[in-house]
């Protein structure tokens, strides 16, 4: 059990430890110091579910679906450009930390954006519910269930210790220039990944 569980852990990590959109926000949030717990807990609680559906059987289901997949990949794409296209616009008015630190951001917003960026996100699911989920076959019982919560601590871990241990750049973040950067390799990371994701969609 502890083996699977360990297999589980050590794939689920390589997979969430990744420049991506969720890892970008919570970056983002981390030095911000806003609406950070929640938001860390809704991203790791909402890998663990979707985890724990793939490895249900659901990620067989979708790979079986071509629409499901097409509808998906399409939607994200649009969304993680309108993203984009909100991090470079925020590059041309970079914040300085100290000014940003007082909690003002909308924890409606901040949510909303957060669930947008992890379930309009088709490499979520494929990283999850497919690929986590297709390999837990090579398990059975407690060992299938063991696979499953080990890839869940990973994604628990990840995005607390991303978002908390965001602070330790906070000296670098007091300069304007570094939230400049910042968001632009925001704007660069969500651009490319909905560029590929209409890549894709156009290739099927």
């Amino acid at each position: 059990m502890f083996s699977a569980a360990l297999s589980g852990f050590l794939l689920g990590a390589s997979l969430i430890i990744a420049i991506g959109a969720q890892n970008a926000f919570i970056l983002r949030q981390g030095l911000l110091r806003e609406h950070l717990f929640i938001l860390s807990l809704i991203c790791a609680l909402s890998d663990a579910l979707l985890i724990a559906a793939g490895v249900a059987g659901l990620g067989t289901l979708i790979a079986q679906s071509p629409t499901l997949i097409s509808f998906v990949t399409l939607g994200g794409a649009v969304f993680l450009l309108w993203y984009a296209s909100i991090a470079f616009r925020r590059a041309f008015h970079p914040e300085v930390l100290q000014a940003a630190t007082s909690g003002n951001g909308n924890l409606k917003v901040a949510i909303s954006t957060v669930l947008a960026l992890t379930f309009l996100n088709p490499h979520v699911y494929l990283d999850t519910v497919v690929l986590l989920g297709g390999l837990s076959a090579r398990f059975e019982g407690v060992n299938r269930a063991a696979y499953g919560a080990g890839a869940a601590l990973a994604s628990f871990i990840w995005f607390f210790g991303l978002g908390y241990g965001a602070r330790l750049l906070q000296p670098v973040f007091a300069k304007p220039a570094a939230w400049r950067v910042l968001d632009v390799l925001i704007g660069l990371v969500m651009a490319g990944i909905a560029l590929s994701l209409l890549v894709s969609f156009l290739n099927n």
